[in-house]
């Protein structure tokens, strides 16, 4: 299953694009970020258990009596800044963890932006890729997962305290709800058209619509001109606007102006430690990392003026 929840909850759009569309009482929540799992269970559990590892920090995520990870019921939003699928063995692992994370967590709290590869999902007969997860996708599937973009769990991006979330970003500044509401459309029209003779065209038809969220670049579908889930980190200039991407693999977090991008978990298969998250309070942007012998180190990233 691409995203096999049982939460049928629709978010209202102001909870589905912002922080500030949650519960406003008591503290603000802290917002954890992970991108480019690509079907790697280990590292991404690693990963998400860095916050725990870390002596400032309440959990996120507990283990259960079987190994299995859980939401902690602590005050935090969770966002998966795209592309779980794909490259790794264990694609469906991936999916129920965070399935399971989006039921057990409080509506809104546990976001999805989409991906490049999840993109494929949308129009696998444009992409191809037949050899990759998201390329197989069956039309139940595929069905099941334009519904979760329509409900709102799905995004094109999420609006954090001073950031955007979004897998590739823009070099020029955009509306997190115009966005998501093109994704939406872009969703709606391919339901419509799933399994009929209509569906390989509109396939095509909502990458040239939706330009800004789904469109690719000429000659390379990373290149400029690619929209949110395409365009590669070295064509972001240093004045985008204040961005975390993904995307782009780094063995360790990078910055370029206003934007950020955390998509080190592949770039360290092959090393121990490595696994990374960023946390972002209303004062601050860091990144936790697991180093070698398992401790966790906290860089702070940013420190935002008046806070």
């Amino acid at each position: 299953m691409p995203l096999d929840t049982a939460d049928e909850t629709q978010l209202t759009p102001s909870t589905r694009d912002s922080i500030d569309g949650l519960p406003s009482e008591g503290e603000p929540p802290t917002i954890v970020s992970i991108s480019d799992i690509h079907g790697y269970l280990e590292s991404v559990r690693g990963a998400l258990l860095t916050v725990a590892d870390h002596p400032n920090f309440d959990p996120i995520v507990v283990r259960g009596r079987d190994g299995t990870l859980h939401w902690a019921d602590e005050n935090y939003v969770l966002v998966f800044n795209g592309d779980l699928i794909d490259r790794g063995p264990a694609n469906e692992e991936v999916l129920e963890l965070v399935a399971r994370l989006v039921d057990e967590a409080p509506p809104g709290r546990v976001r999805i932006t989409l991906g490049n590869h999840e993109a494929i999902i949308l129009s696998p007969d444009h992409f191809g890729f037949p050899q990759w997860f998201a390329g197989a996708v069956d039309t139940d599937d595929r069905r099941l997962f334009l519904e979760q973009i329509v409900a709102g769990h799905i995004v094109a991006a999420y609006r954090g305290h001073n950031v955007t979330y979004v897998h590739a970003g823009s070099p020029t500044g955009y509306r997190v709800e115009d966005v998501n509401e093109s994704l939406v459309d872009a969703a709606t029209k391919l339901l419509e058209a799933a399994g009929t003779e209509e569906d390989v065209a509109m396939q095509r038809r909502v990458i040239d619509d939706h330009q800004r969220v789904l469109g690719v670049g000429k000659g390379h579908p990373k290149s400029p001109g690619a929209g949110l889930v395409w365009l590669d980190f070295d064509h972001l200039p240093p004045d985008a606007p204040p961005q975390v991407v993904g995307h782009t693999r780094h063995t360790t977090p990078q910055r370029k102006g206003q934007v950020y991008c955390q998509n080190v978990l592949r770039e360290n298969l092959d090393s121990d430690g490595g696994e990374a998250v960023f946390v972002e309070t209303p004062e601050s942007l860091s990144a936790l990392t697991r180093e070698a012998d398992g401790s966790v180190t906290m860089t702070e990233l940013e420190r935002f003026s008046g806070q």
